[in-house]
């Protein structure tokens, strides 16, 4: 009899009345720790379909607040970060823990989490199983990953409070997490495996590549480097992205937005 690995959900979500209905709609299968933001602060803890459940209700905002809160109050071996809009594989428990069974010396896996586009179709961001680097780590979102949650907590490493839904700066705590776990010399693995899908629905943050959303971005660049990963960062996005916004928005005018992101970032 072997040793067995404890994996557990952190789940980020919002005005949540029906906590149970919830985690059926998005079928969840294992423990769970569900930080639900709100009006009211209450903790609540029960049995479902056989495992253990945590729903922390509290009067506060902001995602990378909320995944922290999971974050230091779980006692798993593995977690997966979650959203609510996500739809969990039946197997993705079992897929996660062999995944890492199989990378004894990965710290931090990413699985495929595909996004189901109205009228277009699905892609995949795992498109290999690998080593995950700054330079192909920044394209994963937060629900991609799953990690060891004593290799995080000995190295310090949380989400940031200043970017992410309902901080300063309107997203980036999922590359934050990344690019932090890589600097402190984490292994990062990349595996096709998809574990949930998710619903392509309405953002509540991103209202499309406006001023706000490039000033946010050059923030985050400068946020991930020193000057000279910032600027390679901000022309690289700015190449590759250019079709997604030149028609309202110039390319030297998206160059302004994004260094004064940068540089008010810099200035804090």
């Amino acid at each position: 009899m072997g040793w067995k690995m404890k994996l557990e959900i952190l789940l980020s979500t919002m005005y949540q009345n029906d906590c149970e209905k919830l985690l059926s709609k998005m079928n969840i299968k294992s423990d769970a720790i569900v930080v639900n933001q709100s009006d009211d602060d209450n903790v609540e803890k029960f049995d479902y379909l056989g495992k253990k459940v945590k729903v922390m209700t509290f009067n506060e905002k902001g995602v990378g607040l909320s995944r922290n809160t999971a974050l230091m109050r779980s006692s798993a071996d593995i977690c997966l970060m979650a959203d609510d809009d996500m739809v969990y594989k039946d197997n993705y428990e079992k897929t996660v823990i062999n995944a890492f069974k199989k990378r004894p010396d990965a710290d931090i896996i990413i699985f495929n989490v595909p996004i189901n586009k109205k009228n277009k179709n699905t892609k995949m961001k795992v498109k290999k199983n690998g080593r995950v680097r700054l330079i192909n780590g920044l394209k994963y979102g937060t629900v991609n990953i799953g990690f060891r949650r004593e290799s995080i907590i000995k190295n310090n490493i949380f989400f940031s409070l200043m970017f992410g839904g309902g901080a300063l700066y309107g997203s980036g705590e999922d590359s934050l997490f990344i690019v932090e776990s890589l600097k402190k010399g984490l292994k990062i693995y990349s595996n096709t495996e998809i574990i949930a899908e998710i619903e392509e629905g309405e953002s509540t943050w991103f209202e499309g590549f406006n001023e706000k959303y490039l000033f946010d971005r050059g923030a985050l660049f400068g946020a991930i480097g020193g000057n000279f990963v910032a600027y390679f960062l901000i022309i690289q996005f700015i190449v590759r992205k250019r079709k997604l916004f030149s028609e309202s928005i110039g390319m030297v005018a998206a160059l302004k937005f994004m260094l004064n992101g940068k540089n008010e970032f810099k200035k804090r």
